[in-house]
């Protein structure tokens, strides 16, 4: 039962209605009323795609920083002050990603829970953000810049970032794919243009100006997307202060087998684009040609992201997972353990950006299977599970490359990548690929629904 007074929220399939009631009213998210005022339509209209370009926006300037680490890393690993003790570097990129997947059911709780505050904890991530960005540019230790760039840029990105997922669940309902798509590409967009004004100002300038310069970015290109990030739905409030969630999903095992392939593709998803600068290096291109790859990985993940979302609006959830599957799987196997020169390095990087980089794209669809049995889930809610899944293969990945590229015994002893003492890698991330698709297995066997 759900006490009276307190707000319910019930989501179907990005192609039907969505439907809220509470204890003062109800609506229907696809009408364009709501207790006598106009609500601006769903999926299309100008306000529906002022909302998209601000969500795209964000997702830009907040994930376009962690995702371009690999620059950093290459720069922190071979200048002072960090040089001397460069072992945990890889885990700052790791946390800061893992954190701000982990923390996104608890921030989306909060945001369902607790809606007359979801503007204040908004704005209020943008701030955390900047003050972690001047903060790191006074450290002198690898363990400060964990805590700045890592740990609170991450906890800043979350309040400021997932706001914008409750919101586009309103906003778009048929073509819920395509824009979930969109959006996410911004973190690949700001990909292909981060890290090569990362690469200057940290040749030009060093660190500390660096992060203080993209401070100042941060804020004017953030700023006019928080103001444009607003709900297409009035907010509802319950008279019993805490709004209920329903959690019952993630008994299901739709659910769980769909996190699971999640998870496991995590682990060994963000292992390429973190290490392909120092892979680079490490095969005698030039630290130009490492930030290339990366940015070129972004680009391609735009790709990726738009393509694979589109896919889930008109095809079943499983089907999209197959597909990113299949092809970073072969990228990696084939296109990463061959490629020893410039030409491969970028056709892998191409190619893995589109395949690999377009899984978190099929979550719209997961949530769309799950709420097949389980009506009351929210969208968001479901997407932020798969998220802080995903949270926890970013997490594994900085120690384990570490440790895997201090035991790869493969160096001189086999051709290609695998024998550059990055083989074990290459392995990895591969496996974890062919096993990211455990989903559409789960189809075949009737566990997913």
């Amino acid at each position: 039962m759900v006490p009276e007074g307190s707000e319910v929220i019930e989501l179907t399939s990005p192609a039907t209605t969505t439907t809220a009631t509470s204890g003062e009213g109800q609506w229907d998210s696809e009408s364009q009323e709501h207790d006598g005022c106009t609500l601006p339509p769903a999926d299309r209209g100008l306000q529906a795609w002022l909302f998209l370009l601000s969500a795209f926006m964000i997702e830009g300037t907040v994930w376009g920083f962690p995702f371009a680490f690999g620059v950093f890393q290459n720069y922190y690993s071979t200048h002072e002050p960090f040089s001397k003790d460069s072992s945990g570097i890889a885990a700052i990129g790791t946390t800061a990603t893992g954190v701000m997947y982990l923390g996104a059911p608890l921030v989306q709780f909060f945001y369902s829970s607790f809606p007359g505050y979801q503007r204040v904890v908004n704005i209020s991530g943008l701030v955390l953000i900047e003050i972690s960005l001047v903060a790191a540019s006074f450290a002198n230790n690898t363990w400060q810049l964990l805590v700045t760039q890592g740990i609170l840029y991450a906890i800043g990105g979350m309040f400021l970032y997932y706001l914008a997922i409750m919101y586009l669940d309103q906003w778009f309902i048929q073509r819920q794919g395509l824009a979930f798509g969109i959006m996410w590409g911004g973190g690949g967009a700001a990909g292909v243009i981060i890290p090569i004004l990362l690469e200057w100002l940290l040749s030009q300038y060093g660190f500390r100006t660096t992060l203080r310069v993209w401070a100042i970015v941060m804020f004017f290109l953030a700023t006019p997307s928080v103001y444009f990030l607003r709900p297409r739905l009035p907010i509802q409030h319950s008279r019993h202060g805490i709004r209920r969630v329903d959690l019952t999903f993630t008994k299901s095992s739709t659910f769980l087998i769909l996190q699971a392939g999640t998870i496991i593709q995590g682990v060994g998803y963000f292992i390429p684009s973190y290490w392909l600068p120092t892979y680079s290096r490490a095969i005698g291109l030039s630290h130009l040609s490492g930030t290339a790859t990366v940015a070129l990985f972004n680009f391609a993940s735009v790709i990726g992201a738009v393509s694979i979302g589109a896919l889930c609006d008109h095809f079943h959830v499983t089907t999209a997972i197959l597909i990113s599957t299949v092809g970073a799987t072969i990228s990696l196997f084939v296109g990463w353990g061959l490629a020893v020169s410039l030409a491969p390095v970028l056709v892998f990087a191409l190619f893995y950006g589109i395949f690999g980089g377009g899984f978190s794209a099929t979550w719209p669809g997961c949530a769309t299977s799950v709420k097949t049995k389980y009506r009351g889930a929210e969208t968001g809610m479901v997407i932020s599970m798969l998220a802080a899944g995903k949270g926890i293969g970013a997490v594994a990945s900085g120690p384990l490359s570490e440790k895997l590229l201090e035991v790869d015994s493969w160096r001189g002893k086999l051709d290609g990548a695998y024998g550059t003492g990055y083989g074990l890698l290459v392995l990895v991330s591969g496996i974890s690929m062919v096993l990211g698709g455990v989903g559409w297995a789960g189809r075949r066997f009737g566990w997913v629904l």
